[in-house]
């Protein structure tokens, strides 16, 4: 692999995990929301992604080969389930029956996912560096 693959795969990393803190940052703000404007409460949105592969030719083996080329975002999915029905009679959005439907945001599982995707993303940040310090070694070392 080389240093520019690998600052490709540690970029769409960072990527990744950017969206990710934005989502779940978007969870948690909404964490009270029981209107929105699909006329529900508030939907937690999750991000789903998967590897990008690319194929190349091996000259060495002669054969086509798969690498890793980072990840790619495919979709923000909204999870419909497991809302939570509250009684609270006095709350604008109540049924018939006082109750109100409720946002199925978790805000300790949010608080989880937040520091999971923060240290990943930290992660990210040091592979990047140490392959941007390789390639300005390597440059110091070509002209010297």
């Amino acid at each position: 692999m080389s240093v520019f693959n690998s600052m490709k795969i540690n970029a769409s990393g960072l990527t990744l995990e950017r969206l990710k803190l934005d989502t779940i940052s978007s969870n948690i703000a909404n964490v009270n929301t029981t209107r929105t404007e699909d006329g529900g409460p508030y939907q937690r949105k999750e991000v789903v992604f998967a590897e990008m592969v690319e194929k190349e030719f091996n000259k060495a083996t002669q054969r086509m080969e798969s690498r890793s080329a980072g990840v790619k975002v495919t979709a923000i999915a909204e999870d419909p389930e497991n809302m939570k029905r509250v009684y609270d009679p006095t709350h604008p959005d109540a049924d018939g029956e006082g109750y109100v439907l409720m946002p199925n945001v978790n805000l300790l599982d949010e608080m989880v996912s937040l520091m999971e995707a923060q240290r990943t993303y930290e992660a990210n940040a040091t592979a990047l560096k140490a392959s941007k310090a390789m390639l300005n070694k390597a440059i110091e070392i070509s002209k010297g």
